[in-house]
């Protein structure tokens, strides 16, 4: 993109060219690109695009309110190679050059409805010489009073052309739909629109597209209620129209550094009766095994901005926007524009755990095996230190050799103390030990539950289905921060994964505590916010 002024004593053209190069991190980052782009950019609104050889059958109504609504329209004529950009054709046309849309029309010409729309070309000149072209013959048999409201025989850029004549010289139509916020006049209407940032973490929430049954549902999710059906005197059937955008930021950004623009598409699905009106919960594997799309973006493919417009009746829907391959990161912008009001909201699950009652032992209830083998390993004070914890989970661990692990650490085994330490030595006396041990089996037996490939070690993608059958119910905030925190290159060895459940049983546990009006939120002093995040 680039702009320039024809008055020598203009600056402001050069200033705004210059902030748009700083937004994006240099000018050699503005090489390139598509009209929705700077549309999108200048607007703040939401572009579709349109291959003209593959034009749907009601796109002269899809111009005419897109014209309606205020806005954006753009179109241009492909190149075969570089040598075409901006070549003109013999009817003055400019290959490889960005016109816009700025008008359609119905006139009487012989006895028919004649349908036109009229086109500028930025430059002020170079216009179009064919078929209705400011001094064609067609506009002898026009209307006079019609043909003077519509006429203006001067070199700037506007023409009129045939509707059909346009999808024949033309390759593509961009239409930008611009947002609530956009200031223009008070007689047009706009789209209702609400917007979603997101991000896609490599090993907790980009889990690539459908073909990746595995991992797709960790994708984020949103869910869309139509509550409404659209008021098309012209259309009979009972559905609501929305067009969704999906956009990545900053990869303009980022090119320099060899970080492109990734492969992006979304995927609609129908919500079930079941999980209508009810909590806002993210929707696992199975759902997505069960059922198929009822609209999609139209391909995967590496643009800035993928978007569609789509009908659907009256209903509630879940937008999976993802990357096609997994574990490709970038942050993103999901957009969705409806013509009536409509309910949204992310769906993710509530930050919640559920513990089992813990067992009510006396020392009399420990089996004697177990109390001579927590003599041998405690030694003359009766009690485990950090030390001696790590050493003897270390050669019971090694004894599985089933698990891939590198040893429990120092750091793993002060925090199961911490967890179950009652007298504050941070030792553990017999009942102590005990109680967990049986918690280590029952992780365990997670563990391996969830090992799909019995590897021996976990998949980031399925902690998060493991940290719920444990009792741990987490939002995507929460799961991106932890798989950052406990995995390496997307696997989960078990002590990690015992590190992660006792980390968030003794964190569940204080709050709890502290959380004695059951309001869900705690005050804490500086001292408490020490102890807590220094020695929890």
């Amino acid at each position: 993109m680039f702009v320039h002024s024809a008055e020598g004593s203009e600056f402001w053209s050069a200033l705004l060219e210059k902030a748009y190069a700083k937004l994006n991190g240099s000018y050699e980052a503005l090489s390139g690109g598509s009209t929705t782009e700077g549309f999108e950019d200048f607007t703040g609104g939401v572009a579709e695009m349109y291959e003209l050889k593959n034009a749907p059958k009601d796109l002269h109504r899809i111009i005419s309110k897109a014209l309606d609504r205020g806005s954006l329209l753009g179109c241009s004529i492909d190149i075969s190679s570089a040598f075409d950009m901006e070549a003109v054709t013999f009817k003055k046309l400019v290959k490889g050059h960005a016109y816009s849309v700025t008008g359609l029309r119905q006139v009487e010409y012989h006895g028919r409805q004649e349908r036109l729309i009229r086109i500028r070309n930025p430059w002020g000149q170079v216009e179009w010489t064919g078929a209705w072209s400011d001094s064609s013959s067609e506009w002898n048999d026009v209307d006079s009073a019609e043909k003077d409201e519509m006429m203006c025989k001067m070199e700037d850029g506007e023409f009129w052309m045939s509707f059909q004549e346009f999808l024949r010289q033309f390759s593509r139509l961009e239409i930008c739909n611009l947002t609530p916020d956009a200031l223009s006049q008070d007689s047009i209407s706009f789209w209702t629109t609400v917007m979603f940032e997101g991000a896609w973490r490599r090993g907790s929430t980009a889990g690539g597209c459908r073909n990746h049954p595995n991992t797709f549902w960790i994708n984020p999710q949103y869910k869309i209620s139509l509550l409404e059906e659209d008021d098309d005197p012209e259309d009979d059937e009972a559905a609501c129209s929305l067009l969704v955008a999906l956009m990545q930021k900053d990869r303009r950004r980022f090119r320099r550094h060899g970080d492109d623009t990734h492969t992006i598409g979304f995927a609609v699905y129908e919500l079930p009766e079941e999980y209508r009106g009810g909590p806002s919960i993210h929707m696992k594997k199975d759902f997505f095994l069960r059922r198929s799309s009822c609209a999609r973006s139209e391909t995967f493919i590496n643009l800035r901005e993928v978007s569609a417009r789509i009908r659907l009746p009256p209903g509630e829907y879940l937008i999976v926007p993802s990357t096609f391959e997994p574990s490709k990161e970038a942050d993103f912008v999901l957009r969705v524009f409806t013509e009536k009001q409509a309910e949204t909201g992310e769906m993710d699950d509530d930050v919640e755990a559920t513990f089992d009652l813990e067992e009510e032992i006396s020392e009399s209830d420990i089996d004697d095996s177990f109390r001579s083998m927590f003599a041998q390993l405690s030694g003359d004070d009766m009690e485990i230190s950090v030390r001696e914890l790590r050493t003897i989970l270390n050669r019971v661990v090694s004894k599985h050799r089933d698990l891939q692990t590198d040893g429990f650490s120092m750091e793993s085994c002060r925090a199961m103390i911490g967890l179950m330490d009652k007298d504050g030595s941070a030792r553990l006396g017999l009942l102590e030990f005990q109680i967990l041990w049986n918690k280590i089996r029952k992780w365990l037996g997670i563990f391996r539950e969830f090992d799909l490939d019995k590897s021996g070690c976990m998949s980031s993608y399925e902690m998060r289905l493991a940290l719920e059958n444990g009792g741990f119910k987490l939002n995507n905030k929460l799961f991106q921060t932890l798989v950052a925190r406990y995995a390496d290159n997307e696997i989960i060895d078990f002590d990690n994964f015992t590190c992660c459940l006792v980390k968030l049983e003794v964190m569940f546990k204080v709050f709890q505590e502290l959380n004695k009006d059951g309001t869900g939120r705690i005050e804490v002093n500086i001292t408490e916010w020490l102890l807590l995040t220094m020695c929890g």
